[in-house]
């Protein structure tokens, strides 16, 4: 096969997503933002899966791919409608962490142009004893940039689900001429591969 085919295609859309997985995952890690943890975990997990499929042409392992990037990318309109506060989601709640801390996105005080300033408040602590933070002069709102992420993350796995659907269907195709001539030539022998 050539390095246009589909084949290939497919192997550099597998490896792109997770190379943009690996980056949320940093990120959603230093946010403490455990349901996406667990989200990109699995996600990178079937990702490597359809890499494997794709390279050892087992179509099954494409299939389970293709399932995974329809549920990946309803997963991320969610992470969209969250940060952009759609139907009653605050991106200010707790969803994310699973309600164990109060942390927030590593780029709500860490995005481009951000200062962060700690202002102690006189006596008071809470029962983390951390200092109050504002942040203030960002460039870009740090919902902005995960709703970047997610709407990253959904063009990648709708190409790369019309890619698997392809690169199954011509896995398929030559599986069936394949015993298709094992048939008509050898008839009394069972092939396993052409």
């Amino acid at each position: 096969m050539g390095c246009c085919t589909g084949r290939c295609t497919l192997i550099f859309l597998c490896t792109l997503q997770l190379l943009a997985a690996l980056e949320r995952q940093v990120f959603d890690f230093l946010g403490y933002q455990w349901a996406p943890i667990l989200a990109n975990f699995l996600h990178i997990i079937i990702v490597i899966l359809g890499l494997f499929g794709t390279i050892q042409y087992r179509p099954r392992y494409i299939v389970v791919y293709a399932i995974w990037t329809a549920i990946w990318v309803t997963w991320n309109i969610f992470i969209i409608c969250f940060y952009l506060e759609v139907g009653g989601l605050s991106k200010d709640s707790e969803l994310l962490t699973f309600n164990i801390s109060r942390h927030q996105s590593w780029w709500s005080e860490n995005g481009p142009g951000c200062v962060r300033k700690e202002a102690s408040m006189s006596g008071i602590k809470g029962l983390d004893s951390h200092s109050y933070i504002s942040v203030i002069g960002c460039a870009l709102e740090y919902r902005y940039i995960e709703v970047m992420h997610s709407s990253f993350q959904i063009l990648i796995a709708l190409v790369g689900f019309v890619y698997a659907c392809y690169v199954v269907s011509v896995f398929t195709e030559e599986e069936d001429s394949c015993n298709t001539y094992n048939k008509a030539f050898s008839p009394g022998l069972k092939w396993e591969t052409c």
